[in-house]
């Protein structure tokens, strides 16, 4: 059993290890690295990614009115007597 853990750790360790390659030594997908250690893009033409749209919706205000009973008067947070 334990031979078989071992071989699902190995296994695992090496589908990770192998996603790792595709930064390009921290050049990021579609470049790599060139001759003096620069970052080179890739052939096959630029990447253009739009940035989303911003949506600003003004705030939701609620008013109540605070009612309190006859006798009663709104004080400090909450209906108290005269």
């Amino acid at each position: 059993m334990k031979y078989l853990f071992a071989a699902v750790m190995l296994a695992s360790a090496v589908v990770g290890f192998s996603e790792a390659a595709s930064a390009a030594n921290g050049c990021g997908p579609g470049w790599y690295r060139g001759a003096y250690g620069g970052c080179r893009p890739m052939r096959g033409g630029p990447v253009v990614v739009a940035p989303a749209p911003v949506v600003v919706a003004p705030p939701v205000v609620v008013v109540r009115p605070r009612v309190c009973p006859y006798g009663f008067r709104w004080y400090a947070g909450r209906c108290r007597p005269y």
